[in-house]
């Protein structure tokens, strides 16, 4: 074998071929009337034919046969054509005395059958079952399937190249041990569950419980906690019987290291002004406030004595109560609720007695801040520059984002979060209700549902602390990053996400599409881990506002024609204006923007 090993970035696979036909997968599509291809429209003139498919191939051929006289029947599957040119749409009209909708139309020469399904096809007729479960016989002399073609993925395998969308064993034993070792993981992280790992490991002295001797063998200044190295050991390894550090301080320092670590390499992988701003303000918020001020800054000046008297006292026994559990003295952990607002984070508000201070910054910030910026920027100027969980999923999620599963299933899957966020109103009703008076029945069902049972500790699946902040939030919505993308939590569950969902359907934020220059190659759609399909915005020149957008600019970056373009619309859909050049998110308008003409010649500035 004398074959060489090339380095490439790229691979182009030209075998001359782009798949065998789709089937349509019903009795008589052997006849020989039955086509997957129009060579030559006139000869079927005055001929009866159906038309099967809703693509931009199918609308064509049935606009050239219907222009050379042939009697068409377009059936297609759906109520409403998505994917095919506004062009092919209209002139289809044209031909049809309907608007494409769900009841069958016909003017001159084609008859729309929405929300259709053909059944037979016979000698001379075809059975296509029509919008209300009715069967149609129609006279049919030919027959062509437009539902496009497979690809050659048989090749590819044989190839020994893997094919997305694949589930050999190697899948289902990779994904069964990364929801094993995030199982373990959130239990180690969070004492008090049905699986007693924190437990255990304190009990025994395990790894982080160990660091506080050998810390305090290394140095005197570990033991003194108005020092910071003494205030990190605290954090880090906590003192016997008090949880407010260890495990959390690590999990926390780890989650760091991955958003830093993979934050970079996504700066230098996709070389945008928009990657790295947002990059960047991902990186600071949670190295800062989600790390340092709980962890260091806060806990230290309190070992300082700040907060032992005067305003800093006063300030202090508002934010960050009292608490003989944590090694600290306070609850400095509930500096999360700066940044998470409720119901994402939900601790600063379920409390057992009101905590004003805390109940009056997450009233701003879920009801005032968030929906306010939302109105001019999207959902994303939360999820994609500010939220931790997005955090991770831009930065250790971005390679993986092109796995998360597309279609209408999976978009139905999406009102799993509606229903958490219903759950959380539900839980602030009973503490409302608590808190006013001696309502004992609201106060034991709070507790039960929120976090413990009459029966003590935590039941799996019977509280939300266990089965949406711990099992989905954590065990699924990592143990499923590397086999289903990083926005599973964020799409499907995050119930703060579902509320922004709503507060989305009236932002004036948009993504721009000119579709002149849409060369329908579906690789917005592909990239997109919120499951959107942008296409279908994109080759119809469109305003795409699904509120399920996060503006991780994938799309924009990723199309190679430059068609998208972040930007505001008004109620109309007239773009108002595009983001500045200084947050360009489409590298080929970089390159464009970036080109001066001299004498008519482009010349790179």
């Amino acid at each position: 074998d004398n074959s060489d090993d090339l380095k490439a970035h790229r691979v182009i696979i030209a075998i001359g071929r782009s798949g065998n036909y789709r089937k349509l997968g019903v009795p008589g599509e052997e006849r020989d009337k039955v086509y997957n291809r129009l060579h030559d429209a006139k000869t079927y003139c005055d001929q009866h034919v159906a038309v099967i498919g809703g693509g931009d191939s199918a609308l064509e051929t049935a606009n050239a046969l219907a222009q050379c006289g042939a009697q068409v029947t377009l059936s297609y599957r759906k109520a409403q054509f998505n994917r095919p040119k506004p062009e092919n749409i209209q002139r289809l009209k044209q031909h049809a005395s309907g608007t494409g909708q769900e009841k069958e139309q016909k003017q001159g020469s084609v008859t729309l059958m929405m929300a259709s399904q053909l059944k037979t096809i016979g000698d001379d007729s075809v059975v296509i079952t029509d919008t209300q479960g009715n069967d149609q016989t129609l006279k049919n002399d030919s027959v062509f399937a437009m539902i496009g073609r497979e690809a050659p993925l048989d090749f590819f395998r044989k190839s020994g190249i893997t094919v997305r969308g694949d589930k050999n064993a190697t899948w289902w034993i990779t994904l069964g041990l990364m929801l094993a070792t995030f199982t373990f993981f959130y239990h180690w992280k969070k004492p008090g569950t049905w699986l007693p790992i924190a437990e255990t490991f304190e009990k025994n002295g395990w790894f982080p419980h160990n660091l506080g001797p050998w810390l305090s063998s290394l140095a005197q200044v570990f033991n003194n906690p108005a020092n910071p190295l003494g205030t990190l050991k605290l954090s880090a390894a906590g003192l016997p019987g008090k949880t407010g550090g260890s495990p959390g301080f690590w999990f926390s320092l780890l989650y760091c290291t991955l958003i830093v670590t993979f934050g970079i390499k996504r700066i230098r992988r996709r070389r945008t002004p928009y990657v790295t701003w947002q990059t960047l303000s991902l990186i600071i918020i949670q190295c800062v406030p989600l790390f340092l001020l709980p962890y260091l800054f806060m806990p230290w000046l309190g070992h300082l004595g700040l907060f032992d008297s005067g305003l800093g006292q006063t300030v202090a026994d508002a934010l960050f109560p009292l608490a003989d559990y944590d090694p600290h003295g306070r609850e400095y952990w509930r500096a999360f609720g700066l940044i998470l607002a409720w119901p994402l984070f939900l601790w600063n508000v379920f409390t057992d007695q009101p905590q004003w201070t805390w109940l009056g910054i997450s009233l701003v910030q879920t009801f005032v801040l968030i929906p306010t910026a939302i109105y001019f920027w999207g959902k994303g100027v939360y999820c994609g520059w500010i939220c931790s969980c997005g955090a991770m999923a831009e930065t250790l999620g971005d390679t993986h984002r092109h796995k998360m599963p597309h279609g209408p299933f999976w978009n139905r899957l999406n009102m799993i979060g509606q229903v958490f966020l219903l759950l959380c109103f539900g839980l602030l009703a009973l503490r409302v209700l608590a808190w006013t008076g001696d309502v004992s029945w609201a106060q034991n069902i709070f507790k039960g549902t929120l976090n413990t049972s009459k029966y003590g500790g935590y039941l799996p699946g019977l509280n939300y602390a266990w089965f949406v902040d711990l099992f989905w939030a954590g065990i699924l919505g990592f143990g499923l990053y590397f086999h289903f993308s990083g926005r599973v939590w964020c799409r499907f569950a995050c119930p703060l996400a579902a509320l922004m969902h709503i507060y989305a359907r009236f932002s004036r934020f948009g993504i721009v599409a000119e579709k002149e220059k849409c060369i329908s190659c579906n690789v917005c759609t592909s990239v997109c881990h919120q499951g959107i399909d942008i296409m279908s915005f994109a080759n119809k020149g469109l305003t795409m506002q699904d509120p399920q957008c996060v503006r991780c600019s994938a799309c924009v970056q990723s199309c190679p024609t430059g068609v998208l373009a972040f930007g505001q619309i008004d109620g109309q859909g007239a773009t108002l204006k595009l983001d500045p050049p200084w947050l360009a998110a489409s590298p080929l308008r970089m390159a464009q923007a970036a080109t001066l003409t001299i004498n008519g010649q482009g010349i790179p500035s």
